[in-house]
């Protein structure tokens, strides 16, 4: 039997344990601790605004927003976007579906003059042996170029092989001028969208005795107000530029420019050399630039149909290397003295004069807003040299040059 005190202290706790306390319990113990507290009066920015803000204000905003609304239901046409330009369009359609045989001649013209730079650019380095400097460029108005240069080379003191893509608006003092050679072009207009893009080449050898040569082909477009294409020409041409005269390099050359031109008309081979011999001429010195070759400008609609035209340019442009890889090879490693170096100098120098005094290409590129100047005098050789009151000794092969130059010959 368990002591009485334990018995006692069990049923003492048992005697003092709380009921269980229930929730019902505990809400009616706390209303009744505050149903005699009184609500605070309510505060005078308490009270809820029962009418419209500015309703003035609101009813004449809300007439005029309503009113505009109305007036451009009825009588106004949507706000039209501004036409993209002859840039956007083109790069629109060569990201979506590249160049194909139906897009604009200007895209045509450029993919195939980047193709012949690409593959002149690398016979030319096989015939050196050292690489040329390519700078991709870009205008801010649209286009670009790429302009591939060798300076100081094994063969080739200074060569450039050079690509533009021209987009930009013609100003109205250009429009008027060029409407002399283009009739078509609209004379009203203050200004004039235009498209341009060509291959330019100017090869200087070291070896006075290779012969420097150019090339240059080029394509021009206008556009009329609706977008579409105004008036388009193409222009060109190739012309050799020896030191020393070596005739068979000449006839050479003038032979496969000929070939070129026959395969697509009898007429243009003579027109175009004598248009050459014209075009290339140092007339304050009353001689040619060099020996000739073929030149073309403003050749368009009025010669023959888009396709034809740039059909023979491509020809054209395909015949270089025939025409001149033969003659520096033949050229480049042939021995010549420091007098001989002398008048190479001097020869650079009258074709220095042509390219700034003369010259209608080079006087549009320096015009034309936003010019990359380096690209448009890459032309220019790396030396040159002018000598008071020279004049070769008679009998020499230099004056022999000098004859040919003041009365061009006919080579084929």
């Amino acid at each position: 039997m368990p002591p009485m005190h334990s018995v006692t202290r069990a049923s003492n706790i048992l005697r003092v344990a709380p009921r269980p306390f229930t929730q019902p319990a505990r809400i009616s113990r706390l209303k009744r601790n505050y149903a005699d507290i009184p609500p605070k009066p309510p505060r005078p920015e308490d009270k809820k605004r029962t009418g419209v803000l500015f309703p003035k204000t609101r009813i004449a905003v809300g007439v005029v927003f309503c009113g505009l609304l109305i007036h451009s239901m009825v009588t106004d046409e949507p706000t039209k976007l501004q036409a993209p330009s002859i840039a956007d369009r083109d790069n629109l359609t060569k990201r979506e579906s590249g160049v194909t045989a139906d897009s604009p001649m200007r895209l045509r013209m450029e993919a195939f003059i980047k193709e012949q730079q690409k593959e002149i650019v690398r016979v030319l380095e096989e015939v050196d042996g050292k690489k040329f400097q390519i700078d991709t460029w870009e205008r801010e108005h649209g286009g670009g170029g790429i302009s591939c240069v060798l300076q100081e080379g094994n063969v080739f003191e200074k060569a450039g092989v050079n690509i533009s893509v021209v987009y930009g608006s013609l100003p109205k003092q250009a429009i008027i001028k060029m409407r002399a050679d283009h009739k078509k072009i609209d004379t009203s207009v203050d200004s004039l969208p235009f498209f341009a893009a060509g291959l330019s080449m100017v090869l200087h050898p070291k070896n006075p005795m290779a012969p420097t040569v150019h090339l240059n082909y080029r394509y021009f477009e206008t556009e009329n107000p609706d977008g579409s294409v105004g008036t388009w020409w193409f222009g060109g041409g190739t012309d050799l530029t020896p030191s020393y005269l070596f005739d068979e390099d000449a006839i050479h050359f003038h032979r496969t420019v000929k070939d070129a031109c026959d395969k697509h008309s009898k007429d243009y081979y003579p027109r175009f050399k004598e248009w050459c011999d014209k075009y290339f001429s140092v007339k304050h010195r009353n001689e040619t630039r060099g020996v000739g070759g073929i030149f073309f400008d403003d050749l368009d609609d009025s010669e023959n149909d888009q396709e034809n035209c740039f059909a023979f340019v491509q020809t054209c442009l395909k015949a270089f290397l025939p025409s001149y890889l033969p003659i520096i090879n033949k050229r480049k490693d042939m021995p010549y003295t420091e007098q001989e170096k002398g008048w190479q100098q001097i020869r650079r120098g009258r074709y220095v004069e042509f390219n700034l005094v003369h010259d209608r290409g080079t006087a549009f590129g320096l015009n034309t807003p936003g010019a990359r100047v380096e690209s448009i005098l890459m032309s220019l050789p790396l030396t040159a040299s002018w000598k008071y009151m020279h004049s070769p000794e008679k009998g020499s092969r230099e004056a022999r040059l000098e004859e040919v130059l003041k009365s061009p010959r006919e080579w084929v």
